[in-house]
């Protein structure tokens, strides 16, 4: 029989961890990325001698990357090498006062101590909380499929008992009394691209997971892992192909059997993995007559996250007190999140958070030098936002305030800057309206409301990434190509895997 050949549509960390996980069952695999460079969100942005890690930087659950480097026969040691974070963030609060963000529980504790005595007590019940949440919402659900009902009525009961119906911050807000400590302990929703006063509480389950595996940074930056994980695909043989941008999935027979490129190039295959955003696959890729679920019309109501404005700037000199990864608080806490998820206004401040790769590996900027990226949420494009007139302002504002605040000196020392705002998740990105996260983690729109990994309406296409269940973050998009494994058969005569060290 001839092997079974597998396209897979992006190059983010869902679309190389499905990679993977396909030539292990198997599968002869082709990844096409539309842009020069592999990576989606995580990829890498080089001026000037810095280097800027474009998306994502927190990396935790580093058991999912040394799970997938074993599934082939590897050892993720060999490709790459995390360090940790310590503390995982500093947050600071406009009244001047900090909190440091550890994994170590005593640490914690005392932080909680110096900042809110009367706390205590109550942080350790959110954290039990928290933990109970954990066993749940990821150990037994982050990488089962929710295609059908009938598996989300199961984890109802479940979901019942650790008040699911609550939001993040309003679960918070029942165990701590004080207003700082009740944002270090809401904020994570944010990671994923939830408004920690809608999305529900099963979210919580980020603080145990951050406690249980702790925060990591590779060095090189987060470029370094996905360049491991295509050194991989290729000693695994996998067929690698950048500037290949999908244009249509073809489907015969209501099943997909191939696509065709912007440049007009066909590929067949027996098996498709899109790891593009659902509602862009959707709405430009299938034809409206095979969508008899995920109409227009359904598509349209789907409730996009808050994209982001993320400056990268080079400096002279550093700042060597400022943590890895800060958290500046503004003024406002909920009416700043009304304003970005609800209102879609760009408000006159902002919560931010600072990234200092140097902190961890001085070799991200040249010798005596910084870089950084600083990330303000902000609405996405259904506000109507003039970015093209407004990013260099609000860039200079940003600059302005950590001028003022966090990096002193910075203004005179700035050496290069570059910026990408909700037109770049739009343009480059191919999210629906500039989203940074996919949909929005609220309740209606999570495990078997979220977009399916199964696609309901085309037999042989799957999806992965953020739009899907389990979600966004790392650990999220990493999940969603387990959840890969217990719909896609193995290879009926499977391709048989180099050995390590062999290159096929």
């Amino acid at each position: 029989m001839k092997t079974e050949r597998a396209i897979v549509i992006g190059s983010g960390f869902g679309g190389l961890a499905a990679a993977v996980r396909l030539r292990a069952r198997g599968y002869q695999v082709t990844l096409l990325e539309a842009n020069e460079q592999f990576g989606g969100r995580a990829s890498v942005f080089r001026q000037d001698g810095f280097v800027f890690d474009a998306g994502p930087t927190v990396i935790t659950a580093p058991y999912l990357l040394e799970e997938l480097f074993a599934c082939v026969g590897r050892d993720s040691r060999d490709y790459f090498s995390l360090m940790p974070v310590d503390p995982f963030y500093r947050i600071k609060f406009p009244d001047g006062s900090c909190f440091d963000y550890s994994g170590d529980e005593d640490q914690l504790i005392a932080e909680i101590r110096r900042l809110a005595p009367g706390d205590v007590e109550g942080y350790r019940k959110l954290a039990d909380m928290s933990r109970r949440i954990f066993e749940v919402g990821y150990e037994q659900l982050a990488d089962q499929p929710f295609d059908r009902l009938s598996d989300m009525l199961r984890v109802v009961p479940a979901m019942l008992r650790l008040k699911s119906y609550r939001s993040v911050y309003g679960l918070v807000a029942s165990y701590l009394k004080d207003e700082r400590l009740r944002q270090v302990f809401s904020f994570q929703p944010l990671l994923v691209g939830g408004n920690p006063f809608r999305t529900p509480s099963i979210y919580l389950l980020i603080h145990w997971l951050e406690r249980k595996w702790g925060v990591h940074f590779p060095k090189g930056g987060t470029g370094a892992i996905v360049a491991g994980l295509v050194r991989l695909l290729t000693e695994l043989g996998v067929e690698l192909r950048l500037s290949a941008a999908v244009r249509r999935i073809e489907v015969q027979a209501g099943r997909a059997v191939g696509v065709e490129l912007e440049n007009g190039e066909r590929l067949a295959c027996d098996l498709l993995v899109s790891n593009a955003d659902p509602s862009i696959v959707y709405t430009r890729m299938l034809d409206a007559r095979l969508r008899k679920k995920n109409t227009d019309r359904r598509v349209s109501r789907v409730r996009q996250s808050m994209s982001l404005f993320v400056g990268y700037f080079g400096t002279r000199g550093q700042w060597p007190d400022t943590a890895h990864h800060t958290i500046l608080l503004g003024p406002r806490y909920k009416q700043l999140l009304e304003d970005i998820f609800e209102r879609k206004v760009l408000a006159d401040d902002f919560s931010l958070y600072l990234h200092a790769p140097c902190r961890s590996d001085p070799g991200m900027a040249p010798e005596g030098h910084e870089s950084f990226y600083v990330l303000s949420p902000v609405p996405n494009l259904l506000a109507g936002i003039d970015w093209q007139q407004r990013a260099d302002a609000y860039f200079d504002k940003i600059i302005e305030h950590l001028d003022a605040t966090e990096l002193p000196g910075l203004k005179e020392r700035l050496v290069t800057r570059l910026s990408i705002d909700p037109r770049t998740f739009a343009g480059r990105l191919r999210s629906a309206h500039g989203a940074a996260f996919g949909p929005e983690p609220r309740l209606t729109q999570s495990a078997w409301f979220r977009y399916h990994n199964r696609c309901d309406d085309v037999e042989g296409l799957y999806f992965v990434g953020a739009g899907v269940h389990p979600g966004a973050g790392l650990p999220g998009v990493l999940c969603s190509a387990r959840v890969l494994e217990r719909l896609v058969p193995p290879a009926r005569s499977p391709l048989p895997l180099p050995a390590p060290g062999l290159q096929v």
